[in-house]
């Protein structure tokens, strides 16, 4: 065992395990992520980092563990993660998608559902003690599911399984996404959705659900002017990341009547602040970033983390290298 690997949190035992195997381990055991300045500290004599989409790489760490030769990231995104600084220095990037696609599917319909027909607004009002007449024929009102326009944003692994989903719902399925391939032609194929621009989906779906990757393009590609063209009393979920949407539009959009409703797991910061308008907001439902938090997922993701990182410290191909340019000047 000559690598060290340093864990900036406890994962899964079924991934940690195997690090522990083959490597002398460190492991960050605190719920708070360890700053940058703790996480040099712990990492300077490592050759490996297991991190997570909290732990913030960037040129300033990576620049300060010189012995660094793998990040190997427990999650799909890696937008925490300098790439470029890490493949300028010959560091291996590696990260854990496919694994988490079903189960982050079902989560965006539990709160396409929940929005939808205000399951936990519904559940406040009951525990609450403000149920007094047995039947109401205005109480709680939501809206249909079933025979609702979908509109996602982002035809990729986790999109294509929301919209597989949808079949069952007898929804009319629209998407839009920048790429046009095989793989969206099958899923068209499979599902029936329609590819559309943009603006159209926004304008006709009664249901927008967002999955596409944080980059400079889809940073806040959702803000007022596009909140403002969406049907009224439409639902709005976003499972993918934060930043892709202006929150304060968001909050306008939710408070004016704009949007019936709107399901979140994703936020500009996390954890999200005590002092943001959508903790006072009824129409809202707010999960803590849990897309992937299933008993069995959570473990495979672990799995793959450590596979990845156990061939790539070996001098080995990972699977899933996010930067396979690095290779080419090893």
């Amino acid at each position: 065992m000559t690598d060290s690997v340093f864990v900036t949190r406890l994962i899964p035992d079924e991934g940690l395990d195997i690090i522990k195997r083959n490597f002398r381990t460190s492991v960050w055991s605190a719920d708070m992520p360890p700053s940058s300045e703790e996480m040099v500290a712990r990492a300077k004599r490592c050759s490996a980092l297991v991190s997570l989409l909290s732990d913030k790489i960037d040129e300033s760490v990576i620049g300060s563990l010189p012995k660094l030769r793998v990040i190997a990231q427990y999650a799909v995104g890696f937008d925490n993660i300098d790439v470029t600084t890490a493949t300028k220095r010959g560091v291996i990037v590696t990260n854990t998608p496919g694994v988490l696609t079903e189960t982050t599917a079902d989560l965006a319909w539990a709160l396409i559902m929940a929005a939808s027909r205000r399951i936990a607004e519904a559940d406040r009002y009951v525990r609450a003690g403000l149920w007094h007449v047995a039947w109401g024929p205005m109480l709680m009102l939501g809206i249909d599911i079933y025979s609702a326009t979908l509109g996602i944003v982002g035809m990729g692994r986790i999109g294509a399984a929301v919209a597989q989903r949808a079949k069952g719902f007898g929804m009319r399925i629209l998407y839009s996404d920048t790429q046009e391939n095989d793989f969206t032609r099958s899923v068209e194929k499979e599902t029936g959705a329609a590819r559309t621009d943009f603006a159209s989906l926004l304008r006709e779906s009664d249901i927008i659900t967002v999955h596409v990757p944080l980059t400079n393009e889809t940073k806040n590609m959702i803000g007022a002017e596009e909140f403002a063209s969406m049907k009224k009393g439409a639902v709005f979920v976003n499972t993918s990341r934060g930043a892709v949407v202006d929150e304060n539009a968001l909050v306008s959009a939710l408070s004016s009547g704009r949007l019936h409703a709107a399901g979140l797991d994703v936020f500009a910061t996390e954890p999200l602040p005590s002092t943001s308008p959508l903790l006072r907001l009824p129409n809202v439902v707010l999960v803590p970033h849990i897309g992937s938090a299933s008993f069995a997922t959570r473990s495979k993701m672990a799995v793959m983390c450590a596979e990845n990182l156990v061939l790539a410290l070996r001098g080995n191909r990972p699977p899933n290298i996010v930067n396979p340019e690095v290779l080419i000047h090893r």
